[in-house]
């Protein structure tokens, strides 16, 4: 397949920087631009070399784009799409790497012109970091990137995506947007939201014994702490946006955690150990599908 001729990115955290290093390791487009809202971030940028320009204003970095890649928290990619209209060329190509989707296919497709394709897509890959520096180019290998094209979406344009998740290592499956908001409330956001308030549970605790937690962290804590430490901006807006979603599985877990609890004031070791043995079995499973 051709390569892209100019590549907006818009937003440069963890996965827009991690996608710029392939674009230039790979040499898939003529020319890479990016738009960054803070002075500071634009700067670091910069002293990355990554992209070939740093743009200073949203509507220089889209202006004669064949693909912008939209970085931003969700809850700002509506004002962004807004935004950028006026400057779009014909035949372009939108993506985004958010983790919501039905939500954003219902906002931002009526606002776009016929010809301007919008390709909703979901890099499943990550760390507890953000910012320009985090990004590196192993970040995607072996990993899933969901995309959940709607019912007008141009067959071309989607495939031209899938060739450049394809190019960064990933593997790509097609879903439906309100599905993969479902299967995503339940692998994602709520072990996300799980953690939170657990490390949150950590702040109110007195001093002294706040102290000695973090002194005496065990490996489970650790992980919910390095989960808790993820982007509060991205999450917040996860979190709002997909909350049909993570309220109907939240309520799932609370029941379920309602019968652990009893399990365990009613000292019935059995159900314990059948419920363990079960979840052992899930995380077999992801290392079959090398997911660890």
């Amino acid at each position: 397949m051709d390569k892209f001729g100019k590549v907006s990115f818009i937003g440069f955290g963890l996965i827009n920087s991690s996608l710029a290093h392939i674009f230039k390791l790979k040499k898939l487009a003529n020319k890479t631009s990016a738009f960054s809202r803070r002075i500071e971030t634009r700067d670091k940028i910069r002293s990355l070399n990554i992209v070939d320009i740093v743009n200073d204003d949203i509507e220089d970095s889209v202006k004669d784009s064949d693909l912008i890649v939209l970085g931003v928290p969700v809850g700002a990619m509506e004002s962004v799409i807004k935004k950028i209209l006026p400057y779009l060329k014909k035949g372009v190509i939108i993506t985004d790497v958010g983790s919501i989707k039905k939500k954003l296919v219902d906002t931002l497709v009526p606002l776009l012109p016929k010809d301007v394709y919008f390709i909703p897509g979901h890099p499943i890959a990550g760390t507890e970091k953000s910012g320009p520096e985090s990004g590196f180019p192993e970040l995607f290998n072996g990993r899933w990137c969901i995309l959940t094209p709607y019912s007008d979406t141009s067959q071309k344009a989607r495939d031209k995506i899938k060739f450049m998740w394809e190019q960064a290592g990933m593997k790509v499956a097609i879903m439906d947007a309100e599905y993969h908001d479902r299967v995503l409330a339940i692998t994602s956001h709520i072990p996300h939201l799980v953690a939170f308030s657990i490390v949150g549970t950590v702040t109110e605790l007195e001093d002294q014994l706040k102290t000695e937690v973090i002194k005496y962290s065990a490996g489970g804590f650790r992980d919910f702490t390095r989960i808790a430490a993820s982007d509060p901006v991205m999450w917040r807006d996860v979190f709002l946006n997909n909350s049909d979603a993570v309220l109907e599985m939240l309520g799932r877990f609370i029941e379920d955690l309602t019968a652990l609890q009893k399990s365990i004031r009613w000292q019935d070791g059995e159900s314990l150990e059948k419920l363990f043995i079960k979840t052992r079995e899930i995380r077999k499973g992801i290392i079959s599908e090398e997911q660890d």
